[in-house]
This record gives C-alpha cells, structure tokens and sequence, in this order.
C-alpha cells in the first residue's frame, strides 16, 4: 500500500485534477492522507467530498486544521500515516496532475531494494502551464543525489517523491531543521544516513506552474544560477548551516565518514579562509550546474 499524502491550502482551483489523477493510478492500493491547513477556499469541502466518493477507509483526514505551514503540515501527515499498515509514502501537492503509472514506477523501483534500508525514489518531471500545456521535460540530475550535496541543493521534489517505510521512520525520527521544507529535509535525512537516492527517468508529473506556486521552478539553468544570486547569500547559507547544525546534533545511524565530513565542513564556518577552503575540498560538496557551484563557493569564502 502507498499513502499519499496530501496537504491543503487554498488550493480549490486547481485541486480536482489532481484528486482525478489519484483515482486513475494504475497502481490502485493506495489511501489518501490530507491535512486542511487553515483554506479560506472551499478546498476542505472538496477533499470531503473525494472522501465521500472514494468510499469507506480510501481516505483518511488528519484532526489538525490550524496553519502550520507547508513542511510542519506534510510531516504531521507522515507522522500519523507511518501507523498504519502503508509501505510507501508519497507526498503530493494539490496543484499538479500525476500520470497515470506515478506510483507504478515509484513503487516498482523502491521494491527493488530492501525494506530495511531507507530508500528515496524521485520521478522526473514536465513542466506545464496554467492549463497542464506541457513546456519543458526535466530529466533527473546528471550529478548522482546524495551526501554532502544534499546539504546545498534539494534535486528531489516532494511532488516526485516516494519514501519506503524504513526512510519514513527515519525522518520521523529527526528533528526538523527551522524554516527547511519536507521535501528537501527528507532528502538530507536519507542521504545522510546512507540511504538509497534513486532518480527515475519517466516524467510522471504534470508540474503546473501558476501564479499562486509556493516554490516553482525556473526553466533553465542559468535561471536558476540567476535565482540563487537573486535570493541571496545570507538567506541560503542560513539555511546550509541550519541543516548542518541540525543533522550533526542528531543521534541517528549517521557513519563516522559522514560525522567527520560533517565536522570539517562546520569548520569552515567558525574557522579562518584555510579552514574554509578545506571545507570546500569535502568530495561531493557541490551544487548541479558548474555556476551554480561557483556562487555556493564565493558565499561560503565569504564566511
């Protein structure tokens, strides 16, 4: 079984298409987890009757509907599916449309692996207009995902994601990092503890983009370099060293190679230019493009 997992917030325009693409998965043992986190919008009432439609026990409503936030409402949902029976758990945002093999795939690459190494399988993606008018297919990373580059850059969507239940428990386990989203929190968490990072190449996501998006994504990468310029050094090496911080005070099954890692690259934040220098040396210390790497290095020289 799969939980997707499902988190509201004024989303009634656009949320039936993507209730309609849960309901023609091919992979059909699924049940549905959703939290309102405070609409104003008729997105509750909505999720009420998909609920009504898709019949007894095939969805299931979290208690909670203050606003919490996107990534404190997603974490609540996981948090209350990991106690039933689910050995899969996807996340979904309710303004795009998933294809109709979404879970197929997901659910076919994590089955490969053991259940009892965490593992974390992401889809690639098309981006799409405000009417699903597909404008440009994103193929997974060419850089392999994993540690320490999950620290500077998150390659795997939530509306992509998929977690078996041995990653899930693991990031139930993990303090969140302040302001970090569910997302890329989950990533950091997987990677870090050595588990699988699996990168499918089917688009099985209809990504829309809209004037309403919490995050979006730009289509190119020298738009992307160009957004990082434009958000800032002081607002992303905020959050680099809140995951740092974070993930280096846990208590989980990190190894001694990536607590050493870990250890040089804190560092190169309250040591001198050499000692940041040789955190920038860390293998796999890195961003996607090499422009985008160049402005992480500049802003961590910085200091």
């Amino acid at each position: 079984m799969v939980a997707i997992l499902l988190s509201t917030f004024d989303g009634a325009k656009y949320l039936g298409d993507q209730l309609s693409s849960f309901t023609a998965q091919t992979h059909h043992d699924w049940r549905l987890y959703w939290r309102d986190d405070g609409s104003s919008d008729e997105s509750a009432a909505i999720m009420e009757a998909f609920a009504i439609g898709a019949g007894q026990g095939r969805c299931v409503r979290h208690n909670g509907s203050d606003h919490l936030g996107a990534a404190a409402s997603f974490l609540a949902l996981m948090a209350m599916a990991v106690s039933g029976p689910a050995a899969y758990f996807a996340f979904s945002d309710q303004d795009d449309v998933w294809t109709r093999d979404k879970l197929a795939h997901g659910v076919a690459a994590l089955c490969a692996r053991s259940p009892r190494e965490p593992a974390l399988y992401f889809c690639a993606r098309t981006l799409a207009d405000e009417r699903l008018v597909p404008l440009k297919y994103v193929p997974p990373p060419w850089r392999t995902p994993g540690f320490p580059a999950a620290l500077t850059q998150n390659v795997a969507p939530g509306c992509c994601m998929i977690v078996n239940r041995a990653a899930a428990e693991l990031v139930g386990r993990c303090p969140i990092a302040e302001g970090t989203w569910h997302d890329w929190w989950s990533y950091i968490v997987v990677a870090a503890s050595d588990g699988v990072i699996i990168a499918g190449e089917s688009p099985d996501v209809l990504y829309r983009q809209h004037g309403g998006n919490l995050i979006g994504e730009k289509l190119g990468r020298w738009h992307r370099g160009l957004s990082a310029l434009l958000r800032g050094r002081t607002t992303f090496l905020t959050l680099f060293w809140r995951h740092v911080a974070t993930i280096r005070a846990w208590d989980g099954p990190l190894s001694e190679q990536t607590r050493a890692r870990l250890a040089v690259i804190e560092r190169g934040r309250r040591g001198g230019l050499f000692d940041r220098i040789r955190a920038l040396r860390t293998p796999g210390l890195v961003r996607q493009t090499l422009l985008e790497t160049q402005i992480f290095r500049l802003w961590f020289l910085w200091g």
